[in-house]
């Protein structure tokens, strides 16, 4: 389990990258999208093992990283942490799990706690999310979201920043 200060800095050099990315990123195939991982961190590492391990394959993950699980910290660092060595490799979505309203009902915030002793790794962690992305388009053809839009958008430049 990494220390709350390493946590911190994870997190803060990851929202430097997120911040440069715009709300829809373009990703080129081949590349193996991942659905809901919920803190199963060992699901994850297996995962890995039968799709191949970053930078050998690409990923775009598509969000709910956290929650029902019991592994998500030590699943959203693993995921932070490949995003930092390899941005051009994995791309991470929001998901409706990566907000702090969810995020205190479905198990994330009392991981945190039970965990650290105090809920500053829950908030280093909600803080990035509201940086992460929240839709791929995969070689200018397949759009991706985590559970879809808003009936009054009509284009994906008007989610684009």
């Amino acid at each position: 389990l990494p220390s709350e200060d390493q946590v911190q800095t994870l997190c803060s050099q990851l929202i430097c990258v997120l911040a440069e990315e715009s709300n829809v990123v373009h990703v080129q195939s081949p590349v193996t999208v991942v659905g809901d991982i919920h803190g199963q961190f060992f699901d994850l590492l297996e995962l890995f093992r039968i799709g191949g391990f970053v930078p050998e394959t690409n990923y775009l993950f598509l969000g709910d990283y956290v929650d029902r699980g019991f592994f998500s910290v030590e699943t959203m660092c693993l995921l932070a942490a490949l995003k930092l060595r390899w941005p051009q490799r994995v791309t991470l979505l929001r998901g409706n799990h990566e907000t702090r309203q969810t995020t205190q009902v479905y198990g994330f915030y009392a991981e945190c706690t039970k965990k650290y002793g105090s809920a500053n790794v829950w908030k280093y962690f909600t803080d990035m999310f509201d940086y992460i992305s929240l839709a791929a388009v995969i070689d200018q053809r397949y759009f991706c979201v985590h559970g879809g839009l808003s009936p009054s958008l009509h284009t994906v430049d008007q989610i684009k920043i």
